[in-house]
């Protein structure tokens, strides 16, 4: 949903000619597919995290959903969807911007093809870098909120949940596990662009 609504999406903020198309459309573009994958995604992103943070033998999802819902509702598979919204927004908003204008940047400069598989490895890999300098601290805050016990709430939400971290433990800590982060995010998202171009290609589409 996150890529596949990204060309309708530039298209509904006006990003028809070369002229029109700014980077803060492509933005705006990005970041309005990311919200609604996100909002349907939610539930699936709650339970994969539940599952990480089990201690001792992990429950299968099914095991997972039901407890879930016995202690929380169906509230509970929504739990942080602020932030996690906010947080997608943002990913994909500078995944698919950065990428787009790298893209266009690279044939620019080199005069290749926007179809070469140079180009996309080369744009994805530069949208890598810059989605995990934004999104460090979303995946803090929404860490912080999906894993805090449902009978001791320490955050009421995902804007107390950043100011408490920056007062009582720094603003470094937004970018704690940078590398981490970036070792995961440059792999996939260029394994992710590449074949989505690719995929494109074959059914007869345009690069982006």
């Amino acid at each position: 949903l996150r890529l596949g609504l990204y060309e309708p999406c530039k298209v509904a903020f006006g990003c028809t000619t070369p002229e029109s198309t700014t980077f803060l459309k492509k933005f705006a573009a990005g970041s309005a597919a990311g919200a609604l994958g996100s909002t349907v995604g939610n539930p699936f992103d709650v339970l994969k995290t539940k599952m990480m943070t089990t201690e001792g033998k992990v429950p299968s999802i099914t095991g997972t959903a039901k407890e879930l819902f016995k202690n929380q509702g169906i509230k509970g598979f929504y739990r942080g969807i602020d932030s996690n919204v906010a947080r997608a927004m943002v990913l994909n908003g500078t995944k698919m911007s950065c990428y787009d204008t790298t893209k266009m940047l690279v044939v620019e400069t080199t005069g290749l093809s926007k179809t070469s598989l140079l180009v996309q490895f080369l744009s994805a890999g530069a949208a890598g870098f810059f989605m995990t300098c934004t999104v460090s601290p979303f995946d803090m805050i929404r860490t912080r909120l999906m894993n805090q016990p449902a009978d001791a709430k320490i955050y009421n939400n995902a804007l107390d949940c950043f100011v408490k971290i920056v007062k009582n433990e720094g603003p470094a800590t937004l970018w704690r596990g940078f590398i981490p982060i970036w070792s995961r995010f440059a792999p996939t998202t260029t394994i992710q662009l590449v074949i989505f171009e690719q995929l494109r290609g074959v059914m007869g589409m345009k690069a982006l």
